[in-house]
């Protein structure tokens, strides 16, 4: 019989350990030591089993059979990994000795979080929020709008793999948007909501919908704010809160429960967290989950990494300096001091040809400072771990003198990064263990010759004694055959005979009564001599002692290590922001980007700019952009498929890197800094949450409004495009007014309503700029040039034209286009449910509607009942079928207003005010 989860708790022997064993954790999987192997049985077996295509056996205890997978002790790393990054949380019980025999205790619980031997170049943050107070739901605004009463949100992320420990706090009526917007650019893999955090549904939901991370319930005990911060002052010093200036409760909150998460999991790398950091929003732009999307900085909208900015400009050659670069193109900077020093060495980088590439070559041989340092800390790193610490501390000299050696660097800030790690530190513990390893060391502890001959006097005797031994026995065969010649005989050792002296069949009866017997086999005997036997035992007596000594030496050097873990993480940062910059200098240079100024103000002025990832892939046409305190607001028109949309997000895209601190795709640039760069580019219908594309737009456009500031950038790509034209345009106008009058910020502002154009006139920092497009001969080429003023024509059905759209249906949308210019009536084809005959309507101006002799197509009438012939004929008046017509006084009222009207002397607002009084006159006729 089979065991179930109800007869499991049965279970005797090893089930039944493994079952109590799972009892006291939460994790989703256990697995737990049986000598070589790590077991894993009953529904744990079998999703192991379903997930890594591992052999089920059975295993069977108290009368029933359980499934059972296992893999071997040297191979469990990467299958908890694989297991982990599925989602999995696995527990594992390590076996240990006892007077009875074995027994398994639990020893860590690996967690998406906590996973260190992840094979993901990107950082791996776990995450912890707070909420202090206040509303759970996402109100937005920065200073206008949203809800008073909310709460500060704590943040701490950590990322266990190089032990980077960040925490901030999120306050004012958008702390809860403001959060979600850093847990976006963070991207951690696993998430602690706080006890407050951990019942908003809606939040949580968001939080799912726009991270991958993994939600895990830590003990609400972790979050109180006393233990909080008595983890943390454990773990960083006494004043080293203070010191950072966190004295916030819901950031105390946050940054003690990943603490006490990390320490709860056994993950071991406690011990790499050597230093907090508190960081303010107020330093980095606001650039949110919308944005970072929309200008596709590290995925583009289909989720791949090609094609996005970050792999665009990624040419580091280090998997740290990546990390840098992608967290630089998340967060940009504010403060001028801090990009123009990048600027400066990327400047220089990008002057000195020979000392970059030689740089770069000597980059690449470094490894992952960081994560050894985390490795190191947790015990897990091996011998080859150590070696590449020194082999990287070492190339860190060598890096510096390759900086020095140039005029040009050594003046640059590239000094003072590579001057901020201790130098003599970082040689001190390079010689230590260049001295104690072996210039190749084994794969594992346990396969011995670790450790160089001359570090330690006791290990190099028994070093030297167990190689006598192992002569001894090496020149044993050739002993054996002269003494007794013997032809085919050897001498070879495994688990179950030890040594031994195997001779081929042929020749056993040759063999000297010494010779005891122990095995027969089918070609061949084997045999033991007292002496093999006496010296095979003083083989493994010495194999034994030296592995325990090597292994003393190893965990001492380790030790060293991981007390100096600070020192690494120094050097390893300098090495990526070396490797980083260098990458953006190289970048510049084979593209020919341009340093940007950046200055006070709201200027932006950008000759012959380009986009810097489009301009890759095509022959990519330059256009030059400005704008200042007096021009504020461009309002873009142009056909479809012209290029406003790129002409704006190479805007977007110019500003970032300019506060990134790279150059810029343009001939010149200057850049006013600014604190936020926002965007609603098109929208996608998000119907599992309810979200139609009209809605996704409106709210992404609120979210502007909210937020955005007189310093901000914000580009509007279609505003009020996904309902009725009359909607859509007033919502567009209004809110152009608004960020205009209220916000004041630099806006560029992409429309299809051709009606907006005329605020240009009309408000005194909006101005018109157009795509230009050339027409000749029924044929459209779009010349992707940006020029001023507005224009008033889209080219959609060219653009149908283009997109495949059949001949008929393009032939007939420009027939009633044309008769739409002209003011003539339009034929409904087959309007008689397929006779084949045509039917007359007329376009209501007022109402938008078709109508026809007998009345309005659709259930609605409007406006003034106008009907325009747009067939070439002429439709029947009411005077032509000899009825009177009856006009209603209000209507004749409105009908002598129109005509007394000069439209080319009446300002397109008070004409568009006018229009409306009328509209409703009639309504209400």
């Amino acid at each position: 019989m089979t065991g179930t989860p109800s007869d499991m708790t049965e279970a005797t022997g090893i089930v039944g350990e493994f079952l109590s064993l799972k009892e006291e954790t939460d994790a989703d999987l256990l697995a737990m030591q049986c000598g070589d192997f790590y077991e894993f049985f009953g529904e744990d077996a079998e999703t192991v089993a379903d997930e890594l295509d591992l052999k089920v056996s059975q295993k069977s205890s108290h009368g029933s059979s359980y499934p059972m997978a296992g893999v071997p002790v040297d191979d469990l790393t990467p299958y908890v990994r694989a297991l982990v990054e599925r989602g999995y949380r696995v527990a594992v019980a390590d076996q240990y000795d006892t007077d009875d025999g074995h027994a398994r205790e639990l020893t860590r619980v690996v967690t998406p979080g906590t996973l260190l031997e992840t094979t993901d170049d990107d950082a791996q943050y776990l995450a912890s929020i707070v909420r202090a107070g206040g509303a759970g739901g996402e109100p937005s605004g920065r200073g206008r709008g949203g809800d008073p009463d909310s709460g500060a949100v704590g943040l701490a992320f950590a990322d266990v793999t190089t032990g980077q420990f960040l925490v901030t706090v999120c306050e004012g009526p958008d702390a809860t948007a403001e959060a979600m917007t850093e847990l976006y650019k963070f991207d951690p893999v696993e998430v602690l909501p706080g006890p407050e955090i951990r019942n908003d549904d809606a939040f949580l939901e968001r939080l799912r919908d726009r991270t991958d991370a993994s939600l895990t319930l830590h003990t609400a005990e972790a979050f109180a704010p006393g233990k909080a911060r008595h983890t943390l002052r454990e773990q960083f010093g006494e004043g080293a809160l203070e010191s950072v200036g966190i004295d916030d409760e819901a950031a105390v909150q946050a940054g003690g429960s990943v603490l006490s998460y990390v320490a709860e999991t056994g993950a071991g790398v406690l011990a790499s967290m050597t230093r907090v950091q508190s960081y303010a929003g107020e330093e980095y732009v606001a650039v949110d989950a919308t944005t970072q999307r929309n200008l596709e900085l590290t995925e583009t909208m289909q989720g791949d990494r090609d094609g996005s900015l970050f792999a665009t400009l990624d040419h580091t050659v280090t998997s740290a300096g990546g990390r840098l670069l992608r967290e630089w193109l998340q967060r940009p900077r504010r403060s001028r001091g801090e990009l123009e020093r990048r600027q400066s060495a990327v400047a220089a980088l990008g002057e000195g040809a020979m000392a970059r590439d030689r740089l770069r070559e000597v980059l690449g041989d470094a490894y992952d400072l960081e994560r050894l340092a985390s490795r190191a800390a947790s015990g897990s790193a091996d011998a080859r771990d150590l070696r590449a610490v020194q082999d990287t501390l070492e190339l860190f000299s060598e890096v510096v003198d390759v900086v020095e050696s140039d005029e040009r660097l050594r003046e640059s800030p590239l000094t003072d990064v590579l001057a901020r790690p201790d130098r003599d530190r970082a040689a001190d513990l390079a010689a230590d263990l260049d001295e104690a390893l072996v210039e190749d060391p084994p794969g594992t502890i346990t396969q011995g010759g670790l450790i160089a001959r001359g570090f330690d006097d006791d290990l190099d005797d028994l070093v030297a004694d167990h190689e006598a031994a192992l002569s001894w026995l090496d020149e044993l065969p050739e002993r054996e055959k002269r003494r007794h010649g013997i032809t085919h005989l050897s001498v070879d050792r495994n688990k179950t005979d030890g040594y031994y002296i195997q001779v081929g069949k042929s020749e056993t009866d040759g063999v000297p009564d010494e010779y005891e017997e122990i095995k027969t086999l089918k070609n061949s005997k084997r045999y033991t001599i007292p002496e093999l036997d006496e010296r095979e035992r003083e083989v493994l007596r010495l194999e034994e002692r030296r592995h325990e000594l090597e292994r003393e030496i190893f965990e001492r050097l380790l030790d060293r290590v991981a007390r100096e873990a600070e020192t690494l993480q120094t050097v390893g940062r300098a090495l990526a922001e070396a490797d980083a910059l260098s990458g953006l200098a190289t970048h510049a240079v084979r593209n020919d980007w341009t340093r940007p100024e950046l200055v006070e103000g709201r200027q932006l002025a950008v000759e012959q700019g380009r986009h810097p990832v489009v301009e890759q892939t095509t022959q990519f046409v330059p256009n030059d952009l400005y704008m200042d305190e007096d021009r504020r607001f461009l309002i873009v028109t142009g056909p479809n498929m012209s290029g406003k949309s790129t002409y704006m997000r190479q805007a977007a895209l110019i500003t970032l890197l300019a506060q990134v601190g790279s150059f810029v795709p343009a001939r010149s640039a200057r850049v006013g800094v600014v604190d936020g760069i926002y965007t609603r580019v098109g929208a996608l219908d998000e119907l599992a949450q309810g979200r139609s594309t009209f809605m996704v737009e409106m709210q992404e456009l609120s979210n502007i409004l909210h937020s955005a500031t007189e310093d901000s950038l914000v580009i509007l790509d279609e505003v009020g495009r996904g309902t009725a034209t009359f909607d859509g345009i007033s919502i567009a106008w209004a809110a152009t007014e608004y960020i205009v009058n209220e916000v004041r910020c630099k806006t560029l502002f992409a429309t299809h309503y051709h009606e907006l154009t005329a605020l240009g006139d009309e408000l005194p920092t909006v101005e018109n700029v157009h795509v230009a497009a050339d027409e000749s001969e029924g044929e459209v080429t779009f010349l992707r040039t940006v020029r001023e003023g507005a224009t008033d024509r889209s080219y959609g059905i060219h653009v149908a034209d283009l997109a495949g759209v059949p001949d008929p249906v393009v032939d007939r949308s420009r027939d009633v286009l044309d008769r739409l210019r002209e003011d003539k009536a339009i034929e409904v084809r087959g309007s008689d449910g397929g006779g084949g005959e045509t039917q007359q309507v007329v376009f209501d101006l007022g109402s938008g509607e078709l109508t026809t002799e007998d009345g309005p197509v659709s259930a609605s009438t409007g406006g003034d009942g106008r009907r325009v012939a747009t067939d070439g004929s002429t439709p029947e008046s009411p005077a032509d079928s000899g009825t009177e017509p009856s006009i209603d006084p209000e209507v004749a009222g409105v009908v002598d207003e129109l005509q007394d009207v000069d439209v080319n002397e009446t300002a397109p607002v008070e004409l568009l005010a006018k229009v409306q009084e009328w509209q409703d006159r009639i309504d209400e006729a």
